[in-house]
C-alpha cells in the first residue's frame, strides 16, 4: 500500500536520522491497535537521495511479519528507484536488532544487486527511538558476507520475471492515465487495466 507524503516527507536523505523523523510520523499516524502490529515498509529514492515514495508492504502480528521478497522490489522497479531503505518497527519497544532481521536484510541486499537495486540501510523503529544498520556497521558486514551470492536459474527467472512484471505494471497506468485523460468513465478503465478505482483516482494527467 502505498502511503501518502506531504511535501514534508519528500527529503533528500543525509542520514539515518532524517529516516527515522520521517518514519515516526508515519508510525505515529497509525491508531494504537494498528500500531501493535509490525509494519514493514520500503523507502524507495532516486540518485540524489531524495524520497520518491514509501510503501507499506506488509502489516503483521505483533512480533513478526510475513514478507514475500518480490513484494519488497516491486515499487522500486516500477518507479525506477535506483535506491532502497528497509525499515520495519518492534511494537515490543525494543530496537533490538534480530538474526532473522540480519538474514533477511543481507537476502536483500543481494536480491538488490540482481535489480540493480541498491539496499542502502535498514532501521528497525519504535514510536521513540531507532536502530540503524548502517549506524552500526551491519551493512557492510552483510555485503562482504558472502551469503545469498550466487545466482541460480530460480533466482534468476525470479530476478527477469520482476523486470518484465515493472513493465507491464507501467504500461497499464500508461493506458489508464490515457483513458482517464480522454474522458472514459472509471469502471471502463477498471476492466481494461485490472487496475483498482483508488489507483485510477489518484493518476494525475496532464
Amino acid at each position: 500500500m502505498n502511503v501518502r507524503l506531504s511535501a514534508a516527507h519528500k527529503i533528500k536523505v543525509l542520514n539515518s536520522t532524517d529516516i527515522f523523523t520521517v518514519m515516526q510520523t508515519i508510525l505515529l499516524r497509525e491508531n494504537k491497535i494498528r500500531r501493535s502490529q509490525e509494519h514493514f515498509w520500503v523507502i524507495g529514492l532516486n540518485s540524489g537521495n531524495k524520497i520518491l515514495f514509501i510503501e507499506l508492504v506488509s502489516l503483521g502480528a505483533t512480533n513478526r511479519v510475513e514478507i514475500a521478497p518480490a513484494e519488497v522490489f516491486r515499487m522500486a522497479i516500477y518507479k525506477s528507484a535506483i535506491k532502497m531503505i528497509l525499515v520495519h518497527n518492534h511494537p515490543s519497544g525494543s530496537v533490538k536488532i534480530s538474526e532473522a532481521d540480519r538474514d533477511f536484510t543481507d537476502r536483500m541486499i543481494k536480491s538488490g544487486n540482481m535489480l540493480a537495486v541498491e539496499v542502502l540501510d535498514h532501521l528497525v523503529i519504535t514510536e521513540e527511538s531507532y536502530t540503524s544498520f548502517v549506524d552500526l556497521g551491519i551493512m557492510d558486514e552483510l555485503r562482504q558476507s558472502g551469503r545469498y551470492e550466487l545466482i541460480d536459474k530460480k533466482e534468476y527467472s525470479w530476478a527477469q520475471e520482476m523486470k518484465m512484471e515493472a513493465e507491464r505494471e507501467k504500461e497499464r497506468y500508461s493506458i489508464a492515465a490515457n483513458f482517464k485523460k480522454l474522458g472514459v468513465d472509471i469502471d471502463t478503465i477498471k476492466k481494461a487495466t485490472g487496475l483498482t478505482k483508488s489507483e485510477i483516482n489518484r493518476l494525475k494527467i496532464d
